[in-house]
């Protein structure tokens, strides 16, 4: 493993985390799409998780790296120094019976490169809808419709960067060479695909739901001009796609 996946995943957690963080405080009492299956309405508990378990992965790939820095019985000025370069914590980090090929791999860097594009939507979106953004569907009592930025190419882009952070974190971390998979709790046969496919099936159920929710909200609120705009507009997503 290369300083340069260690310093990448850290980067990608961080992303992760801004991209994930509400940028304003759901009022309860504002709320709709309150009445879907509670699966489809507990994203903002499963993006506190999502932040959780990217921190814990890049943990364990920095520690990881420290502790291979202690190479064919040679060791470096920073292994000397580093509390993971010892048999005992070598095996907690990385309790594999074979040798793991932590790398960074072309998905490894399409994850990077996902992340952080999927990142700077939401984070664009945040600007964008300003202190009309919560993570919980809520009708604020100055709402409007915004069109510009993002908005203008897709209805929902927000969702459309969240869909680019799930891609992204199953190529970096549900893939040959991440920690989950050749040392952590994935690292079974055919247990990353389950939790890929699972992943990805509540990520699109969701989207498509609260896309559903919030332009039936918007149509009943801006009536013509919501038409207009989604005549304009007609993508939820990804243009030319859905």
């Amino acid at each position: 493993m290369s300083l340069a996946r260690a310093t990448l995943v850290i980067v990608q957690a961080l992303t992760n985390q801004w991209a994930l963080t509400p940028p304003n405080p759901t009022q309860q009492k504002s709320r709709y799409y309150t009445e879907e299956l509670y699966i489809l309405q507990i994203a903002p508990l499963v993006f506190k998780a999502h932040m959780i378990i990217m921190w814990i992965c890049a943990c364990f790939e920095v520690m990881y790296y420290f502790s291979t820095l202690s190479v064919s019985g040679t060791t470096t000025i920073l292994s000397s120094v580093s509390p993971f370069a010892t048999p005992a914590l070598n095996t907690l980090i990385c309790p594999a019976t074979t040798d793991p090929h932590i790398n960074i791999s072309p998905l490894f860097l399409i994850g990077i490169v996902a992340v952080v594009l999927g990142s700077y939507i939401r984070l664009d979106c945040f600007k964008a809808l300003g202190k009309l953004f919560t993570f919980d569907l809520t009708v604020h009592p100055d709402h409007r419709l915004v069109t510009t930025s993002f908005y203008g190419y897709v209805r929902h882009p927000a969702y459309t960067g969240s869909m680019l952070l799930v891609a992204g974190l199953t190529f970096s971390h549900l893939t040959e060479g991440s920690w989950l998979t050749e040392c952590g709790p994935l690292k079974s046969n055919g247990s990353a695909l389950v939790v890929w496919a699972a992943w990805w099936v509540w990520t699109l159920a969701v989207g498509v739901s609260r896309a559903e929710a919030e332009d039936n909200q918007m149509q009943k609120m801006f009536s013509g001009e919501w038409e207009r705009y989604a005549e304009n507009v007609a993508w939820w997503f990804f243009p030319g796609l859905v």
